[in-house]
């Protein structure tokens, strides 16, 4: 090697060496500058600046036009691992020519997200897969693996998945914990995660604001334990935004931020993202705490060592041998094509019926009938917060006139025309806007933070006078509007306070483009104005329309109706041959990042729209157009056709009008269960999907439409299944035809279920699935190779995964709820003992069931306990936590137990032992031992407390919390 050329510039040496060898060539201050999201230069060793994170869930995002594919819940939908790869693949290779344009844009992808989608009211669930871990590993895995690319060395672009752990809320999402006892932690929410990183196409990951187990994410012990377990691969660990900072601030789980960020350091964190571009204030912090301690400089080297790990396989010290440094593919016809592609694979067709005159209303013919278009979303092409900007646009309306002739197809949108009027008479009016660039509103420019782009004040603010201007109002649910300028751009409040007609969409961080009606107390006909991004109240003054500070200075405004939205409906729908009623929601409204859904309903508004159309013409299909499952059972009873997709992008309304030409025949399948009604939802905040039967793995309901579900133009026969077990794998083979007249694609979907578990397991559990297509007439017998594991379950009483011998049924079939041929298999071996008590005794999260409890942190580091979710005393024993420990073993007998337990005010333990089986099994508890637990001093100074308890032979145990204790374990003596 020359003095020319050191050793990390060597192509031929190992990534590790070379890595160690630059950063022996840094300073210390050159190492702890890498640490923040935005790195500076080292000239000292050439080395070049650099930032982790670029936004590209389905599409490169915030950097300016780009080719937009499907949201990712829509990619989920299409069940096509091998068509996600592609997409993958087109987003890295537009973040690689854009880079070379501009330096901005980054190569270390947050994408994708693989939270399992458990809560369909959780506001990101558009930006997840499926609700089924093996499904969301499975898609995840594909499009990181596109992400990637496929060189065996350099890598296109660096994936990192989001959010690290049980990250399913909004409402309180930095302050709120997640209770994930060992089961749900091993069984769903870690696998997801693990696929991907198995797989070798990973970067890294990103912990998640909330806190699992009483724990911030960024402080997760299961870093360590679990993810950097699954491979030999360095992982960049990547900060989400101000996360750093929240340990300290909105969860004070630190009294310094020296103390989080050393702690977020030790426990696996690598790059901090917090403060924007500034790293002034968390690089102070960290220095601090190198002064004191807290940390020392071999954890910032092995921070620094995965970042420049990640820089390598980008290939940026190899520039001439890099594969991918010249890559220009942008918005080419191949990227067009396959964002119509996968629009029309995500597709799901609900419900296609027989009319009284015939055969279904779907596909539409193209004999000449008149067709129309009505619905708020018939003319949209909705972007969400991780979109880029549109290159090219395609709305329901557009693709239905381009695919049958603009003379035949008609469009009403539904929206109320109204003139809100002042107590005087005068009415809300928008002025011209001579000389305003059109189009020149927020979002236009690219941004490293979209959440910076301020709202337009170039334009005059509104006016009142006598005429006032007619209003197009949509009410998005919840009573959160939006109102629309005749020339179509939305009332929207920015700087100063002013309102203005400035917004294309709503948008933004903060959506500045909604209001709320509200009831004035002294006169029921009219209304105050609430500007919701503000929360002030809109007013008339001299100067123009402005937000007020509060209600009593507040404007009452009248509501003029020119014309309900049903009107214009039922009219285009009586003119029409076919109505198709596009419905669904705004990214930016009422289910977001920030904002959970608090409904599954269809909003009042649209229901009217549907039914209106409905009423005009029975010849109506209803297309759902959202980033999340409704419950529109009455819909799905009365509507001939009933379509769902997700924001599908770009060529959205292509693919759709394709699908209802039949075109193409519907193969998407539903990734997640469409619930009939509020009531069949578990609380936001349970992420239990076992004791609180979620998902379709437990839940115990009928869905409106379950778990895989998803209609075709043509039909399929399953002929043929077998299933048998060859030493670790359950080699399945399944054969299936396209019975009908339409070449289209069938998921096969293979299920598996425990027939005689000793646990609570779940109803059916997918295996494996495969996307075919199929000519008329045509057959395919497709095989799958399936890990005996997966048949498994976390086994709380050993902690270890297992397979417990017995029956299994295997299921083909097209939905969960679709079964169509089962077999039997079985799993030889010897089933799993009772639990060894005596020895190490009992971890208290190691409970089979439980009531009234939440899991906690054991210390800050690491470790878990157990304590009342609400805290009682003796008197309140209807709300006492109660923990069940099936199958304990005491052997000869034990005459004690010990209780390792903490708590500011103390409390009492009541352990008891039963036997029995069936679900009265702890029936009957007998040796009973009561512990009063004296105040230890805090919740993490944990006391160990003895208490007399006979107990012997295999028996279940039984253990009440009552007061301020965490417990932590029981252990048992002779």
């Amino acid at each position: 090697m020359t003095a020319h050329r050191p050793p990390f510039h060597d192509p031929a040496l190992p990534v590790a060496r070379r890595v160690d060898d630059l950063l022996d060539r840094l300073t210390a201050g050159e190492r702890l500058a890498l640490l923040h999201q935005f790195t500076p230069r080292a000239d000292s060793v050439g080395l070049a600046a650099f930032r982790t994170g670029q936004e590209a869930l389905h599409g490169v995002a915030w950097m300016g036009p780009a080719t937009v594919f499907p949201q990712s819940v829509g990619l989920g939908a299409t069940w096509h691992p091998e068509l996600v790869r592609r997409v993958g693949e087109a987003v890295s290779r537009e973040a690689r020519a854009m880079r070379a344009k501009d330096d901005r844009v980054g190569l270390n992808l947050w994408a994708p997200t693989v939270n399992p989608l458990r809560n369909p009211l959780w506001g990101r669930g558009e930006e997840g897969y499926a609700e089924d871990p093996a499904l969301t590993a499975a898609i995840a895995t594909a499009y990181t693996r596109g992400l990637r690319g496929d060189h065996p060395v350099y890598w296109r672009t660096a994936p990192v998945l989001k959010h690290w752990l049980a990250h399913n809320n909004e409402t309180a999402r930095d302050t709120s914990s997640a209770s994930v006892r060992p089961r749900v932690l091993h069984e769903y929410d870690l696998r997801a995660f693990r696929g991907p990183v198995e797989a070798g196409a990973v970067a890294g990951v990103m912990p998640a604001y909330n806190l699992v187990n009483g724990r911030p994410n960024h402080l997760s012990p299961y870093i360590e334990e679990e993810l950097r377990t699954w491979t030999d691969q360095e992982l960049l660990v990547c900060s989400d935004a101000g996360a750093p900072s929240n340990l300290a601030d909105s969860q004070g789980y630190f009294a310094t931020h020296e103390e989080a960020v050393a702690a977020s350091l030790r426990a696996g964190v690598d790059s901090f993202t917090d403060h924007g571009t500034d790293s002034s204030v968390i690089l102070g912090r960290l220095r601090r705490a190198l002064e004191a301690g807290l940390v020392d400089q071999e954890d910032v080297d092995r921070a620094v060592r995965r970042q420049l790990t990640v820089r390598f396989l980008l290939g940026e010290f190899d520039p001439e041998l890099d594969p991918y440094a010249d890559e220009a593919r942008f918005d080419t016809p191949e990227h067009r094509e396959l964002a119509r592609e996968a629009a029309e694979a995500a597709v799901v067709l609900l419900r296609n019926e027989p009319l009284e005159a015939g055969g279904p209303l779907l596909p539409l013919a193209d004999d000449g009938r008149r067709i129309a278009v009505v619905g708020l979303l018939g003319d949209a092409c909705k972007l969400d917060w991780y979109s880029g900007s549109l290159i090219h646009r395609s709305s329901p309306l557009d693709g239905l006139r381009e695919r049958f002739g603009a003379d035949r197809v008609t469009f009403a949108e539904g929206v109320d025309r109204i003139r809100l009027r002042t107590a005087s008479g005068a009415a809300l009016r928008v002025p011209e806007s001579q000389g305003a660039a059109a189009g020149a509103g927020r979002g236009t420019a690219a941004a490293l933070d979209p959440a910076l782009l301020a709202g337009r004040t170039d334009l005059p603010p509104l006016t009142a006078d006598a005429a006032g201007s007619e209003l197009a109002l949509v009410d998005w649910g919840d009573g959160v509007l939006t109102l629309r300028a005749p020339d179509g751009r939305h009332l929207s409040v920015a700087e100063g306070g002013f309102v203005r007609a400035s917004a294309d969409e709503p948008g933004g961080w903060v959506v500045h483009e909604t209001f709320r009606l509200e009831t004035h107390e002294q006169h029921a006909h009219e209304h105050l104005l609430l500007h919701l991004g503000t929360g002030g109240y809109v007013s008339v003054a001299a100067d123009g329309v402005k937000v007020a500070a509060d209600r009593e200075s507040a404007e009452p405004f009248t509501v003029e109706v020119i014309e309900r939205g049903e009107e214009a409906v039922a009219r285009a729908a009586a003119g029409a041959d076919t109505v198709i009623v596009v419905a669904g929601n705004d990214p930016h409204i009422n289910g977001r990042e920030t904002e959970d859904r608090t409904t599954l309903a269809l909003p009042a508004h649209q229901e009217r729209l549907w039914r209106a159309a409905l009423a005009a013409n029975p010849r109506t299909a209803l297309v759902l157009v959202s980033s999340y499952p409704y419950a529109v059972a009455e819909a799905a009873a009365a509507l001939p056709a009933l379509l769902w997709t997700a924001h599908g992008g770009q060529a959205a309304g292509t693919a759709l009008a394709r699908t209802l030409a039949g075109d193409v025949s519907p193969a998407g399948r539903l990734p997640q269960t469409w619930y009939a009604t509020d009531a069949d939802l578990p609380d936001l905040f349970d992420y239990d999907v076992i004791g609180g039967r979620q998902t379709y793995l437990y839940f115990d309901g009928t869905p409106l439409f379950p778990f895989g579900h998803g209609l075709s133009y043509t039909t399929f026969a399953y002929q043929e299944l077998t299933a048998a077990v060859d030493g670790e794998t359950v080699r399945i083979s399944c054969t299936v035809a396209n019975s009908g007249a339409v070449a289209a694609d069938e998921v096969v979907q293979v299920y598996g279920r425990a027939v005689a578990p000793s646990v609570p397991r779940p109803h059916r559990e997918l295996l494996a699935h495969e996307r075919v297509h199929l000519a008329p007439g045509a057959a395919a017998s497709l095989s799958f190779a399936v890990p005996l594991t997966a048949l498994g379950h976390w086994d709380v009483g050993h902690g270890r995964w297992t397979v417990e011998p017995g029956p299994y049924e295997i299921h083909a079939g097209a939905s969960v709820g679709d079964i169509r041929r089962t077999v039997r298999v079985e799993v030889a071996g010897e089933a799993p003992g009772p639990r060894p008590v005596l020895g190490d005794g009992l971890a208290a999260v190691d409970y089979d069931e439980q009531s009234g409890t939440v899991i906690v942190d054991r210390t800050k580091a690491a470790g878990e306990a157990v304590t009342s979710a609400d805290p009682c005393t003796e008197a309140e024993a209807d709300t006492v936590g109660t923990l069940v420990y099936h199958s304990c073993d005491f052997g000869d007998g034990v005459t004690e137990v010990t209780v390792t337990v903490a708590g500011e005010t103390g409390g009492e333990v009541v352990l008891g032992t039963a036997h029995g089986t069936g679900p009265d099994r702890v029936a009957g508890v007998s040796g009973i031992a009561r512990i009063e637990v004296p105040a230890t001093g805090g919740p993490y100074a944990y006391r160990t407390v003895r208490a007399p308890l006979v107990a012997r032979e295999v028996a279940d145990l039984r253990v009440e919390l009552r007061g301020d204790l965490r417990l932590a374990h029981i252990g048992f003596h002779a």
